[in-house]
């Protein structure tokens, strides 16, 4: 089956789904394809203050937002019985909109947290304060499938304890990051300054000092990306063992579990917590202790202290301007806490059946593409292709919404306690949601996004391609538009979560979601050899004066973009030949269906970003820019050559032997 059934080809108003509006005529597309297509959207949709970045995906994200907002607002005028979902969706709902309740209470919220490190009188305590704290931490712990053994749950831990996230904002030595670590600094103080914490200066400098150790020791982003490298399973025995600064009894009883095994993520990482456990001073601990409580509060108190946050984490860290309204913040706080009940409502309003049937058969006719450039390959032998195809005839495929919904009854939202401390309940209630699932079999049925997300996922363990109601609408998905349209924008969407499972991580992974080899060693190599080329290729590409793009960490996602464009593009063809002639929509507004779908492809990463946001997100996002997914992506596709005419004199003109050839 194919997306235009007949219906559809009867349809005497199906459009192009192009917006003309969206193009810049006064750019050259050969020279610049992305301008080209967007640059009539970026003139258009100037960046709002309170973006530091702003696109198709985030204005899809807004009305989305919108909708949810509206349904909430519903629920949250009107009283509601103790314990039902209704009344704990609007009562988180308002206690988020209740900013002068909040400026009254001022830091009491986490008064009781801050007494709690003060009195910590000895080191032997910091196991016990680690395993029940919801708030500090130096290290994760969460509950998955163990990537050995796919089918069951295990115990995991990881790199954790150091605010900025990337270990880069603690070392790099550029200009720009060195202001950003000053910058922090005074934010630090300046928020032990509003929570009435003496000393500011000095234990910010405590704070900065303690976080680097930690960053120090972690893995950087490329390094995470290694499977193999960041599973390491080991008895507590051997945890004992390895990290004997922390009591794992009293630890693991604070989390209320007895797990027998776990895997360890980041050993050097997690070794130097127990050494830095062992020989930084009491009080210092303490000081990183209260910060990280502070830290992780700041959205949820005070005005005062949530525009001291948004000054660093916002204007400074990604270039806003604005704050974003309260009502947005509020849905936020909805959806993070209460997001399946939330998206049971979005569902049975905006997402019609008729549409998860539809998006079931476009899934399966980009499968039959994938399985076809699979077969067709010349770099693989034929033992590695029958492997390849047991993996993708294996994928299970979720559209739209989970058959079974989250049971939310043992989370109590309480309007009587503050915000502060139901987002806290809200947290330990995700946490126990986590560890229910400890030895247990994976639940295969279970969704890793809400169904009103603007996303899709690929999940290696259990070898699923996921794609919620949110992001199957326009400009991704519209019924009423024709096939060019449709596969180059939701098709190539597919296309790239299906190719996550062959990319340089998915490999990896078996048919059955297992971290094992199913490759020869002589295909192995052909295919690093053929990644290579893509890394380097992205490497070269200058973001911002004197800044590159992270090849290696953008990888597996261009891997993703290139196979996602050849899958749908191959798929799309095959339609468009088989469609009978007078049912074929051919030039229309001057662009024929293979210019359509190369125009549609890139209106889906149409946007304005700001200078600092394209630094953080070289530094901390997997997927390139926007601007690289089309003009960085397109040149490697033979298809869009063709289609726009694009010759040697072109600036994003690529040899065919210099070209990525994968998938």
């Amino acid at each position: 089956m194919v997306l235009a059934m007949t219906a559809c080809h009867k349809a005497p108003k199906q459009s192009t789904g192009i917006d003309l509006n969206n193009l810049d005529t006064t750019a050259v597309a050969q020279n610049d394809f992305y301008q080209y297509a967007c640059g009539g959207w970026m003139a258009s949709h100037p960046l709002p203050g309170e973006y530091a970045r702003f696109g198709t995906f985030d204005e899809l994200g807004l009305r989305n937002l919108e909708q949810v907002n509206g349904l909430i607002q519903d629920l949250a005028k009107d009283e509601h019985k103790h314990g039902s979902i209704e009344q704990k969706i609007g009562d988180i709902y308002n206690l988020a909109m209740d900013t002068a309740r909040r400026n009254q209470e001022g830091i009491e919220p986490i008064r009781k947290s801050l007494d709690q490190i003060n009195a910590i009188s000895d080191r032997s305590e910091f196991s016990a304060f680690l395993g029940t704290s919801m708030e500090c931490g130096l290290f994760g712990m969460y509950v998955d499938a163990d990537a050995m053994n796919s089918s069951m749950n295990i115990l995991n831990e990881c790199q954790a304890g150091f605010a900025l996230g990337e270990k880069e904002y603690y070392f790099d030595d550029d200009d720009a990051t060195k202001a950003i670590r000053e910058a922090y600094l005074k934010h630090i103080a300046a928020m032990f300054a509003l929570c009435g914490i003496e000393d500011a200066d000095a234990k910010a400098a405590t704070v900065l000092r303690l976080e680097t150790r930690l960053a120090g020791a972690a893995l950087n982003n490329v390094e995470l990306r290694d499977p193999v490298a960041n599973y390491n399973k080991m008895s507590i025995a051997e945890l004992k063992t390895l990290v004997p600064e922390i009591d794992w009894d009293i630890f693991f009883a604070g989390m209320d579990i007895a797990p027998d095994s776990l895997s360890v993520g980041q050993i050097r990482h997690l070794k130097e917590v127990g050494k830095m456990l062992a020989d930084e001073p009491l009080a210092d601990l303490k000081t990183l202790f209260t910060w990280q409580v502070i830290d992780g509060a700041g959205s949820y108190l005070s005005d005062a202290i949530y525009d001291q946050n948004f000054d660093f984490y916002g204007r400074i860290l990604s270039g806003k301007t604005e704050q974003s309204p309260l009502w947005k913040r509020a849905v936020g706080t909805v959806n993070g806490t209460l997001g399946e009940a939330v998206g049971q409502m979005y569902v049975k309003k905006y997402f019609p059946e008729e549409n998860k049937q539809r998006m079931l058969a476009l899934v399966k006719n980009l499968q039959k593409s994938l399985g076809e450039r699979i077969a067709a390959v010349d770099w693989m032998s034929d033992e590695t292709k029958a492997k390849a195809l047991e993996k993708l005839d294996a994928f299970t495929i979720k559209i739209g919404y989970p058959d079974t919904w989250r049971d939310y009854s043992a989370l109590d939202i309480d309007p009587a306690v503050s915000y502060y401390e139901n987002l806290q309940r809200a947290a330990k209630f995700e946490q126990n949601y986590s560890l229910s699932y400890l030895g247990k079999p994976v639940d295969k049925t279970k969704w890793y996004m809400t169904p009103q997300t603007v996303n899709a996922y690929y999940n290696p363990s259990s070898n699923e391609i996921c794609f919620p109601a949110g992001i199957l609408q326009p400009p991704f998905f519209d019924m009423s538009a024709d096939d060019a349209f449709n596969y180059g924008a939701i098709g190539v969407v597919i296309g790239h979560e299906m190719t996550h499972g062959f990319d340089d991580q998915g490999c990896q992974f078996d048919k059955d979601g297992n971290l094992n080899n199913w490759w020869t060693a002589e295909d192995k190599a052909r295919f690093d050899e053929r990644t290579k080329v893509m890394e380097n290729f992205f490497s070269g590409i200058e973001v911002a004066p004197g800044v590159h793009a992270n090849g290696a960490f953008t990888l597996g996602e261009n891997i993703a973009d290139h196979g996602g464009l050849q899958i749908s593009f191959q798929a799309f063809n095959k339609n468009e030949a088989a469609k009978a002639e007078a049912d074929r929509l051919q030039t229309v507004d001057g662009f024929t269906p293979q210019q359509r779908f190369f125009l549609s492809y890139a209106n889906v990463w149409a946007g304005n970003i700001r200078p600092e946001e394209i630094l953080q997100r070289t530094k901390s996002d997997p997927h390139s820019l926007g601007r690289w997914r089309v003009n960085g992506a397109l040149p490697h596709i033979a298809g869009w050559y063709d289609a726009w005419n694009v010759t040697p004199e072109s600036p994003l003109y690529v040899a065919p032997e210099n070209r990525v050839h994968i998938w």
